[in-house]
C-alpha cells in the first residue's frame, strides 16, 4: 500500500511538471513572434524580362510589309520577384527596409511593392544596393501621423552555436504565406567561401541555420530568443527549390554599416591596403614555421597602396591586425573594409620566422583603385594563373633557385594554364622569348599577344627548365 502511495504521489508530480512543460518552452517563442511580426514586411518586384524571339520572322519589316495582321512577337513580358524585408529605421515620413540585393536589384527598372503587417500596400524606392554582401535598403513614405514598429537589433557577435534561431519571412510568396514563422538552432557561424553562383557575394561571415527557410525568405529576420534580429536571411543550400536544413543568414553586425552607409551616402564607404591575400594551409604552416594555421600570406603587393608604403612585401604573414587575431581570408577581408578609413592601423606580421610590427595608414576603396590593381586583372584571366614578383628575399624564403621571374601563387580550375599543367610555385621566366622579369613585364607581355597560342619558359618546382605552349581562351 505504501508503495502504491509513492507510485501515485510520483506520477501526479510528474503529470503535473508535464501540463506545464509545453507553456514553459512555448511562451518565449510566443513573446518574440509577437514583438517582432508587425517590422517583417513583405516585398514584390515586377520588372521587364527581354525576350530572345530568335529567327522568327514576324517582327522584320519586310515580312510585316506583306503580312501587316499577324501580331508581332512580344519583345518582353512581365515578372516577378517576391522576398521579405524588415524594418530598420524610421525617420519622418521616411521608413526605412533592410532587404537582400537579390531581392529588389531588379527593381531598378521596375516597381517594388512593399506590404506591412496591417495589409497596406506601399510603392518603395531603392536607397541603395551592394552586391558585395548581399544587401540593400529600400524606403516607403508613409502618412505623418503613422508610426511603425522598428525591428530590435542584436549583437551578432555574442551568438553560440546551439542556440535558438527564429526565422520569420515570406515563403514561396506566390501562396501567401506571409510572416511564417519557423525555428531552429545555429548550426554554425563564420561561414564563407560558399558559392551561390556568379552572384556569390564577396564579403562571407554567414550564420548557418537549421530554421527552415525557402526562397522567399530572403531578406528576412533571423531573431535570438530576445527577439532581436541577429541576421538577415540570404541563402540556402539545397539539391532543390525546397528546405534541408541548412541556411544562411548576414550577420546583423555587418549589415549595420553596410545600411548606415546606404542611407548616408547611397553607398558603401571600405577602407583599403592593397594586398592579395591567401590562405594558410597546414603544408604552408610548417614552410613558413607558424605555430597555428592562421593569419594570411601576404601573396601580392599592389604598387602605390597604404600596403606598400607600410612596407608589407610578398612571403609576409599578417597575424593580427589592429590587435586583433586573423583567422582566416574572409575574416581578414571583411576587417579591414569595415576599419576607419585613413585610420593607421598596427600590423603584426611573420617575416623570415621573426615577429615584427607594421603601421599602415588605410585608404578608401574606390573603382579607380580596384581597376589599377585588380586581384584579377584581365591578362590573368586570360592565362588563369595569378602571379606574384621574385625578389631575392622571396626566393630565399620559398628556396627558389632563380635568378628573375613571376612566381605562380594560384592556378585556376578549367583554365587554360591549368590545363597545359602549370603548378603553383613554378616561376615564369619567359613569355614568347622576351623575358619576364616582374608582374609589370608579365602583364604587359600577356596585354600585346597577337596569337592565340602563347610559349612560355618555366622554371618547376623541382628546379628543372622547360617550355610550355598554351592555347588561350579568347
Amino acid at each position: 500500500m505504501k508503495k502504491l502511495i509513492t507510485l501515485s504521489l510520483v506520477l501526479l508530480i510528474f503529470t503535473s511538471v508535464t501540463a506545464q512543460l509545453p507553456l514553459t518552452l512555448e511562451s518565449p517563442f510566443v513573446k518574440v513572434v509577437e514583438n517582432i511580426r508587425e517590422s517583417v514586411v513583405n516585398i514584390q518586384v515586377e520588372y521587364e524580362v527581354k525576350m530572345d524571339t530568335g529567327q522568327l520572322p514576324f517582327n522584320d519589316e519586310f515580312f510585316r510589309f506583306f503580312f501587316p495582321d499577324i501580331p508581332r512577337a512580344p519583345q518582353s513580358r512581365k515578372s516577378y520577384s517576391m522576398g521579405s524585408g524588415f524594418i530598420f529605421d524610421q525617420d519622418g515620413k521616411d521608413v526605412y527596409i533592410i532587404t537582400n540585393n537579390h531581392v529588389v536589384q531588379e527593381g531598378q527598372e521596375g516597381e517594388i511593392t512593399v506590404t506591412l503587417a496591417d495589409k497596406a500596400k506601399y510603392e518603395a524606392e531603392i536607397v541603395g544596393l551592394d552586391s558585395e554582401t548581399d544587401l540593400a535598403v529600400i524606403k516607403i513614405e508613409v502618412e505623418d501621423s503613422e508610426e511603425v514598429v522598428e525591428a530590435p537589433l542584436g549583437n551578432s557577435d555574442e551568438i553560440k552555436v546551439g542556440a535558438w534561431a527564429i526565422a520569420i519571412g515570406n515563403p514561396f510568396g506566390q501562396l501567401g504565406l506571409d510572416r511564417t514563422v519557423t525555428v531552429g538552432v545555429i548550426s554554425a557561424t563564420g561561414r564563407s567561401n560558399l558559392n551561390f553562383g556568379q552572384d556569390s557575394p564577396i564579403y562571407q561571415d554567414y550564420i548557418q541555420t537549421d530554421a527552415a527557410i525557402n526562397p522567399g525568405n530572403s531578406g528576412g529576420p533571423l531573431l535570438n530568443i530576445k527577439g532581436e534580429v541577429i541576421g538577415v536571411n540570404a541563402a540556402i543550400t539545397t539539391p532543390n527549390r525546397g528546405n534541408v536544413g541548412i541556411g544562411f543568414a548576414i550577420p546583423i553586425n555587418m549589415a549595420k554599416k553596410v545600411v548606415t552607409d546606404l542611407i548616408d551616402v547611397g553607398k558603401v564607404r571600405r577602407a583599403y591596403l592593397g594586398i592579395r591575400p591567401q590562405e594558410i594551409t597546414p603544408e604552408l604552416k610548417e614552410s613558413l614555421e607558424l605555430k597555428e594555421v592562421a593569419g594570411v600570406l601576404v601573396a601580392q603587393v599592389m604598387e602605390d597602396t597604404p600596403a606598400e608604403k607600410a612596407g608589407l612585401k610578398a612571403g609576409d604573414v599578417i597575424l593580427e591586425f589592429n590587435g586583433k587575431k586573423i583567422p582566416n581570408v574572409s575574416k581578414f577581408m571583411i576587417t579591414v573594409a569595415n576599419s576607419e578609413i585613413g585610420e593607421e592601423i598596427p600590423l603584426k606580421i611573420s617575416r623570415n620566422g621573426k615577429i615584427k610590427t607594421l603601421t599602415v595608414k588605410l585608404t578608401e576603396r574606390n573603382e579607380d583603385i580596384l581597376a589599377k590593381n585588380s586581384s584579377k586583372p584581365q591578362e590573368e584571366k586570360l592565362l588563369g594563373v595569378e602571379v606574384t614578383s621574385l625578389d631575392s628575399e622571396f626566393a630565399e624564403r620559398y628556396n627558389i633557385e632563380a635568378d628573375y621571374g613571376v612566381v605562380i601563387t594560384s592556378v585556376s580550375t578549367d583554365s587554360p594554364a591549368r590545363k597545359a599543367g602549370l603548378e603553383a610555385g613554378m616561376v615564369i621566366m619567359e613569355i614568347d622569348n622576351e623575358p619576364v622579369k616582374n608582374v609589370k613585364d608579365f602583364k604587359k607581355a600577356l596585354a600585346d599577344l597577337k596569337k592565340d597560342v602563347v610559349l612560355l619558359r618555366v622554371k618547376t618546382r623541382d628546379d628543372n627548365y622547360m617550355f610550355v605552349a598554351i592555347k588561350l581562351d579568347k
